[in-house]
């Protein structure tokens, strides 16, 4: 599926508007001392995750699929707080980190010409981030989902590059 950065705009305004029990599901925020606890709980999220994964216990792809989801949500919500907001739920920072740190392409273009290309944020990251979460959802929710190897694999894997990237960003 293509990306389609207007409706992750639209989303993100909708979101930042919509309040659930005294809760915002997107809203501004001052709080960037929980960035680094973020990036801390997320990189040692994806290590726990690694160890399960070469572990011999019996639900390991069901460990390491939730477990590389949510070192994701937390570098995910690391760099949203960058950008002065915080989210409340799950959907809520797929929307925000679509609409807050994809870049359009002239920005792209902009980070290209000023050689900052490594801060570029791609869609592909979100498609990591959206295909985590679904997993995670399904593994914690379903009794009866099986993993493949290489399927626990791949989640595993973007997670472990979705990190990267994100630590880049925050950290450069």
């Amino acid at each position: 599926m293509a990306f389609d950065k207007e409706h992750y705009k639209e989303e993100f305004e909708r979101l930042l508007k919509e309040r659930r029990q005294k809760k915002y599901f997107i809203r501004k925020s001052n709080a960037t001392f929980k960035i680094k606890r973020f990036i801390a709980k997320g990189t040692d999220s994806l290590e726990l995750a690694n160890n399960i994964k070469n572990s011999k216990q019996k639900a390991k792809g069901y460990w390491t699929i939730i477990i590389s989801y949510y070192s994701m949500l937390y570098l995910a919500k690391a760099a949203i707080l960058t950008k002065g907001y915080e989210t409340d739920d799950h959907y809520a920072t797929q929307i925000a980190l679509g609409h807050l740190l994809v870049p359009n392409e002239i920005e792209k273009e902009d980070l290209e010409l000023l050689e900052k290309s490594h801060k570029i944020f791609e869609d592909d990251y979100i498609e990591f981030f959206d295909d985590a979460r679904k997993e995670s959802s399904l593994s914690r929710y379903s009794a009866t989902k099986v993993y493949t190897e290489r399927r626990v694999r791949e989640v595993f894997d973007n997670a472990r590059e979705f990190i990267s990237k994100v630590r880049i960003m925050l950290e450069g």
